[in-house]
This record gives structure tokens, sequence and C-alpha cells, in this order.
């Protein structure tokens, strides 16, 4: 089980592409926290929206599912936090799935043999 952990946490943190994307998402999280905070609008900030934009389409795949919970499950905060974080690191573990994918492209399927054309 410990062994699936790790190879899991490595597709979601272990690459280039996935800490990137995470870092997108936190610098995102960041700017929302701080116009939320500190930033006076007369009506309300759009701000909130590119956090669902930069976990986009997962995010909106769970939300669909928990409306299957209920309207005023699904407009909770806890709800929105936990699928938006959900989505994130699904995201970024798909994100380092396909970048495994892509590396081993180039590799031979047994690199220990010696291939008949040689």
């Amino acid at each position: 089980m410990q062994t699936r952990l790790t190879a899991l946490a490595r597709l979601t943190f272990g690459n280039l592409a996935s800490r990137v994307y995470l870092g997108l998402v936190a610098a995102v999280a960041v700017f929302v926290a701080v116009d939320t905070a500190f930033v006076h609008h007369d009506d309300a900030s759009l701000a909130g929206v590119w956090l669902f934009f930069v976990a986009a389409p997962t995010v909106f795949a769970l939300m669909a599912l928990g409306s299957l919970f209920g309207q005023e499950v699904v407009v909770s905060a806890p709800f929105l936090y936990t699928v938006l974080v959900v989505a994130v690191l699904f995201q970024a573990c798909a994100l380092g799935w396909f970048v495994r994918l892509l590396g081993g492209l180039g590799q031979p399927s047994h690199p220990g043999r010696t291939s008949p054309d040689s």
C-alpha cells in the first residue's frame, strides 16, 4: 500500500510539469486571497473564478457529481473547497502520468536485449 502511495505522490509532485501546474494554482490562490482580503470592490469580485478556471474541467465534473446529493451540498463552502483541492491534485497526477508516458516513448521495452537489426 505504501509503494502505491509513494508512486502516486511521485506522479503528483515529482515532475516539472506537475510542479509548474501546482505553482500556478498556488499563485492564483494567493491572488484570490489578496483580492478578497485587501481590495475593496463596489460590487462582487470575480477573482475566485480564476481558481475554477485553473482546476477545469475536473472541478466541474466533480461539482456535477456533487449535485446528485442536492443543491445545498454543492453551494456549501466545505464542498467547494474539497472539490477544488481534489480536482487540482487529480490534474497534477494526470500531468505526471502524461509526462511519464511521453518520457517512456523513446526508451526500449527491454533495455538488456539487443535488437535483431544490430
